[in-house]
């Protein structure tokens, strides 16, 4: 059975986040939006860890839900449903982003990791290792530690080995472990002997699969993506389908980990290249792993804030084609841009893994992007319901013109993703109107523009392509 996980979040104990990051919050916006498995988010934070061990219960091996007295008797997505034995129960599975800042080869490294345990017992053992090692959990929700990336899972897998931690958006410049900034240029410089044991890494929201599959070592590892969420709105703007067994921690770990570990096996018995293993044995197709990965809801890359190359105190963007050629110096102001995930992915990429990717429309006029090597699972790429309709409506996304449609086409039609993936133009022109079922047809078949994010500045969607809609920057491709 497909599960829609969306497992980057925050709750209001972290900095820069919507005070309404709560549990009942984010289980109610989570059924408006059609997600299953939620993180339980910054569990490190005393307060909010005493929330969550208050709020929540177990309901399966490591997932958790809230308890009767902490859940809305209204559901988003049916606001005259009363039985809240009968609604759809959110789970939550227990995870925290760590940022490690370190020294490690003469360079100041910033890394952040996610980390999941199965427990509220061993997230609290954690907790309390964190704290004999002089971190400070009270300052931030998303708590910084002397840590290098190596020794935090190492701390973690002493603790329990169910445990496990995925690079959170591994190419963000600054903090992510491939970044241009601060990271290292394989898991192995990041991890060392550990590096085995990172199974699975995070998109980020300026990154989609298909670039992920260039990296040579990122052949035997998931590539996940979860939205980074920091207000409840932003919720699966990125989520990952799991195809489980059952629904469980254990399982989720297992839908995860596999295509590593098919590979692995494979090559102690085979001594086959680890590309050609994947290609062949770790396709989560195969029956024989009930567990896996069924597909991935992206964000269009180009729309995150780090996609292009850029200056933004100059508005000036570049693309790799122009970096290379004529270096990474702002022609305005004649200091260092910051570059961009797409020309650092050209870094680390190797040619023998280009034109893996395969784009088809299905017959309900939704694009699917599959690798034809038969490694990764497929995914497709999507623009936010909210936004669509605000730019329907010539609205902002924040007008309750575009939030009432909102709330009324979720409610008709099931979810946001049902509207997204699934409903047909026929009834979203019947609740949303024409122009809505448009732009919806547009976005699912990737007829749109973009003008590419850069240097912490989100790129601006156009599903019209009207030039006036977008602010004009200095963009050299």
């Amino acid at each position: 059975m497909h599960y829609v996980t969306d497992l980057h979040l925050h709750s209001k104990y972290s900095r820069a986040v919507s005070p309404q990051m709560t549990l009942p919050v984010m289980a109610q916006v989570a059924r408006q939006k059609g997600l299953d498995v939620l993180s339980a988010s910054d569990f490190t934070h005393p307060v909010w860890f005493k929330e969550i061990s208050e709020q929540l219960e177990e309901a399966e091996e490591g997932l958790y839900t809230l308890k009767f007295e902490y859940q809305n008797p209204k559901s988003e997505t049916n606001a005259n449903f009363q039985n809240i034995n009968e609604q759809k129960q959110i789970r939550f599975m227990l995870s925290t982003e760590i940022s490690s800042i370190y020294k490690q080869g003469d360079r100041v490294r910033r890394i952040h990791n996610l980390v999941f345990v199965p427990s509220l017992e061993v997230a609290e053992k954690f907790n309390k290792a964190l704290i004999k090692r002089g971190a400070n959990l009270t300052a931030d929700g998303r708590p910084i530690v002397g840590l290098s990336a190596r020794d935090l899972l190492e701390l973690l897998l002493s603790i329990d080995e169910r445990a496990f931690i995925i690079p959170a958006h591994i190419w963000t410049p600054h903090f992510g472990v491939y970044g241009s900034a601060s990271g290292f240029d394989s898991l192995e410089e990041a991890y060392g002997d550990l590096a085995p044991q990172i199974f699975g890494i995070e998109t980020g929201l300026s990154s989609d699969p298909a670039m992920n599959w260039q990296v040579p070592e990122l052949s035997t590892r998931s590539i996940l993506s979860f939205s980074d969420a920091h207000s409840a709105p932003k919720m699966g703007r990125e989520a990952t389908v799991v195809d489980l067994e059952s629904l469980s921690y254990t399982n989720i770990r297992k839908a995860f980990a596999r295509p590593s570990v098919i590979a692995r096996n494979e090559a102690i018995a085979t001594k086959e290249s680890s590309v050609r293993i994947a290609s062949s044995s770790a396709t989560p197709r195969n029956d024989k792993y009930p567990n896996k990965i069924a597909y991935t809801l992206e964000f269009y890359p180009e729309e995150g804030k780090y996609h292009f190359s850029g200056h933004r105190n100059c508005k000036v963007v570049q693309g790799p084609e122009h970096i290379h050629a004529n270096g990474n110096i702002c022609p305005v102001c004649s200091r260092r841009m910051t570059e961009g995930v797409l020309f650092r992915v050209q870094q680390l990429a190797d040619g023998k893994l280009l034109h893996r990717t395969e784009a088809k429309l299905r017959p309900d006029g939704l694009k699917w992007y599959t690798d034809t090597t038969h490694v990764q699972p497929p995914y497709v790429k999507l623009v936010p319901l909210l936004e669509i309709i605000a730019e329907s409506l010539g609205s902002s996304v924040n007008s309750q013109k575009s939030k009432n449609l909102y709330a009324t086409l979720c409610s008709e039609l099931g979810s946001e993703l049902q509207v997204l993936l699934h409903a047909s133009v026929t009834d979203i022109e019947r609740v949303g109107g024409g122009k809505v079922a448009q732009a919806v047809t547009k976005v699912r078949a990737g007829t749109i523009s973009i003008e590419p994010g850069y240097d912490g500045v989100y790129g601006k969607v156009s599903i019209w392509n009207k030039g006036k809609d977008v602010p004009q920057l200095r963009l050299e491709i």
